[in-house]
């Protein structure tokens, strides 16, 4: 950023606010959105989950193809616009949810959602942009922070709206995504500055040529396959944490806010707080075999717990894993010239993509069946059992390709 922009501190407040009001408008749709689906097609939870999960494939799949399109263009028009342009397009398709006569059109606010949903991607590449490479990794905590609060008062509140209609939340979710997007307008400075921005190349800017990109740097290539196995298993979490609480627990809508908001200030507590203390002390990579350690061993516990507060208690072993990310995030970015970090974000992002079209649709149905009259015997916690699985195989991939990585920087080294 050019001395004439607002100090590094300054810039990191206006992203952190811009990023946490949008996470407010995704968290309070969660609560109502699988009785939603269910009322649209008059069938079961389990029923629900299946839909749910075909709507998050949608939603990926547009990521996949159009995230490295947002990625590039940031590269070359800065963050600004990009992020802009995606915040309105999130507003535009909470009005669709609102408004849905049918399930078919809910499928079409995702479709939406998933060629303008670059918030994230965008926010990390400014992110990037305005942190020194020893800060990376904990200046990437605040982007877990915002959404640790989001999820404090999003669900909280959508558990609340949803009382008064099902279809209330997704309105205030537009209008708090839409009053966010004005913000950023006034607000929000741009953070490439001209002299590191690149052309626009539709070679890069293609998903498959976005995912070719990773393996121009060793720490990102060798990470790869760790990554995939990471996105795949959070999807236990993040697919089906309403649908199991709700069959399982029999919680109501204010329950299932009270849980998501749990999580959201345990997510805030390390990601803000934790994170500056641990990740220095125990560097990036202890903190990402310990983080995913703890997030493979609370997926075990959810999957386990035989009573609702049970949940409440495995969420803190849970989320302290969370140090995982920012530690993952700052080895990669650091591998990364400060002009190609759109690019980065962008190929990252489509990778979770497709790990997105895969893991809710893994995750749903492994609920939907082993909570369905055709299933051997009950288990309603199999997905959270099978995350636990793949991130304790995320771990072992991610030890050796570190280590293979340290041992090439040594040997190349000792032969200068």
């Amino acid at each position: 950023m050019s001395s004439s922009q607002p100090s590094r501190k300054a810039a990191l407040s206006f992203i952190f606010i811009t990023v946490l009001i949008d996470f407010i408008g995704f968290g309070i749709i969660i609560p109502v959105l699988p009785g939603l689906i269910a009322q649209l097609i008059h069938g079961s939870l389990s029923q629900a989950a299946r839909y749910g999960g075909w709507m998050l494939f949608s939603y990926a799949a547009m990521q996949f193809v159009f995230s490295p399109v947002i990625g590039g263009l940031s590269d070359r028009y800065g963050r600004r616009p990009v992020l802009l342009f995606s915040l309105f397009g999130f507003g535009i398709d909470y009005l669709f949810l609102a408004f849905a006569p049918t399930i078919g059109w809910l499928f079409v606010g995702r479709l939406i959602a998933g060629i303008t949903g670059a918030s994230f991607t965008t926010a990390s590449a400014y992110i990037a942009d305005i942190s020194a490479p020893e800060k990376r990794a904990q200046n990437f905590g605040m982007l877990g922070a915002a959404f640790g609060l989001g999820f404090i008062i999003g669900p909280a509140l959508g558990g609340q709206l949803g009382i008064i209609g099902p279809r209330v939340p997704f309105i205030a979710a537009s209008a708090l995504t839409l009053l966010n997007w004005l913000y950023g307008f006034f607000i929000l400075p741009e953070s490439l500055s001209k002299e590191n921005r690149r052309a626009f190349d539709w070679k890069r800017a293609n998903p498959v040529g976005s995912l070719a990109h990773l393996k121009k740097y060793p720490a990102v290539s060798g990470l790869v396959l760790s990554l995939v196995f990471i996105y795949i298993a959070v999807h236990a979490v993040q697919s089906t944490w309403t649908y199991y609480n709700m069959e399982k627990f029999h919680w109501d809508l204010r329950w299932v806010g009270y849980s998501l908001a749990f999580v959201g200030i345990m997510i805030t507590v390390v990601q803000a707080g934790l994170i500056r203390l641990i990740i220095p002390r125990l560097g990036q990579s202890k903190s990402l075999y310990t983080g995913l350690f703890l997030y493979s061993l609370g997926m075990l516990l959810f999957g386990l717990a035989t009573q609702g507060w049970m949940m409440f208690a495995f969420t803190v072993i849970y989320c302290l894993g969370g140090i995982a990310g920012p530690a993952l995030q700052g080895i990669i970015s650091s591998q990364v010239p400060p002009n190609e970090q759109g690019e980065l974000q962008g190929a990252l992002t489509s990778l979770m993509s497709v790990t997105s079209i895969i893991g809710p649709l893994l995750m749903t149905n492994l609920f939907a069946y082993f909570t369905s009259t055709a299933a051997p015997f009950q288990l309603p916690g199999a997905p959270f059992l099978a995350g636990s699985l793949l991130i304790l195989v995320s771990a072992i991939l991610a030890f050796r390709s570190i280590k293979k990585s340290e041992k090439l920087t040594n040997t190349q080294g000792s032969l200068r």
